[in-house]
């Protein structure tokens, strides 16, 4: 039986005051505080490099959409001003002017969580990975397309008092029912289409982790591998899962240090593998970087995953945190992708690159921090119940 969960948010708006530091916030639980970008740390010394890829991307995609709204589930503002800012900024050549675009014409607010402002940022990349469209000699490791049984359902389509809810599943005897486990499939329950044969289960787990990655075939060729959909199970990190179980250290809880016990500890890596019930199913795509949640190819150190029931896809954010070795990340960044993991309002996903360069970096990032969505001057802003 599915059980209804209404989640309500008191909304009030406080009274503007001279001086206040809490002028023009949006109080609830969840809450937005306006600030000016004069109180960004180390704006100025982001070059806007690279950003300008990101953002004519969203921008793009964004240009021709009918909604009122630009809209996550706890805030949403008005889309039109930003399609009118997209037009202006989409006729801008140089990085360094789409920032000072930005800097006049939209403003900063500080994302808040029960009253808190930092949550936790960590990091991901385009994994690398050997393949063959055939089976055979060393390629004897399916990765898979998306089943054709996998059924899909949103609880709202039947009823819009329920939650905004995604369920997936398979019929069975006319009923909805879980789909098949990490476990299932590898006993050996799945009908679905083999995309690709890898070399090594373990890139291929670590590239169903990360979502996407790039395969170099026989002839020395590349493909690059999308994320497609999922078997709908929660996603149980293996870092979590090897400390768990006490078959590695609390310090070697990285990427880098995870994939090399994975590759020596062959049935017993297998066995805690298993154990994360989440499977992603890929395809291939023909694109310029990795495909997020958005449809758009990522942009190294410029898209960010976010959790799309707190901060709507498309947003501009201002990024403050780390990275791995303590250098300061203080940034613009896209948010326009989605991660099983990335779950909460102020909780953030970076987009290293690709290959292992960024896996050294992207495989050890965990840090607090926060982030500011920055919304046209112009525009309606709103906390939804």
């Amino acid at each position: 039986m599915l059980k209804k969960s209404i989640v309500c948010f008191f909304i009030s708006f406080l009274a503007s005051c001279s001086g206040g530091e809490k002028e023009n916030v949006l109080t609830a639980p969840f809450e937005l505080q306006k600030l000016e970008i004069s109180q960004l740390q180390n704006w100025d010394n982001d070059t806007g490099a690279y950003f300008g890829k990101a953002i004519k991307d969203v921008c793009t995609k964004l240009k021709y959409q009918s909604a009122v709204y630009l809209k996550s589930e706890k805030i949403s503002y008005s889309l039109a001003p930003y399609q009118k800012h997209c037009q202006q900024i989409l006729n801008l050549q140089n990085d360094g002017d789409i920032k000072s675009y930005i800097e006049q014409n939209f403003q900063p607010y500080a994302v808040i969580v029960d009253g808190k402002t930092e949550g936790q940022f960590t990091s991901y990349y385009e994994a690398t990975l050997n393949a063959s469209y055939t089976r055979g000699g060393r390629y004897q490791y399916p990765i898979y397309g998306k089943p054709k049984d996998l059924v899909e359902i949103n609880l709202r389509d039947f009823d819009q008092s329920l939650p905004n809810m995604r369920l997936i599943g398979r019929v069975k005897d006319g009923k909805l029912v879980k789909y098949y486990t990490r476990k299932e499939i590898d006993d050996g329950r799945l009908d679905a289409p083999v995309i690709l044969w890898g070399d090594d289960p373990v890139d291929i787990y670590i590239m169903q982790i990360q979502g996407a990655g790039v395969a170099t075939l026989p002839d020395g060729k590349k493909v690059r591998v999308a994320y497609a959909d999922n078997n709908g199970h929660k996603f149980k990190g293996i870092g979590s899962i090897l400390l768990e179980k006490g078959l590695i250290k609390s310090g070697d809880v990285s990427m880098p240090k995870i994939r090399e016990w994975l590759r020596e500890n062959g049935e017993t890596a297998k066995k805690s593998m298993l154990l994360n019930d989440r499977f992603i199913f890929h395809k291939i795509v023909k694109a310029d970087g990795p495909i997020g949640a958005m449809g758009l190819p990522l942009v190294a150190g410029r898209s960010l995953a976010v959790d799309k029931h707190y901060i709507p896809l498309g947003s501009i954010m201002w990024l403050e945190t780390t990275g791995p070795d303590g250098e300061p990340i203080n940034k613009l960044v896209m948010a326009e992708d989605v991660g099983s993991a990335i779950k909460g309002g102020i909780r953030g996903d970076y987009f290293w690159g690709h290959g292992e360069k960024a896996l050294e970096s992207a495989g050890r990032m965990n840090s607090r921090g926060r982030y500011f969505i920055l919304i046209p001057r112009n525009a309606e802003v709103k906390v939804n119940d």
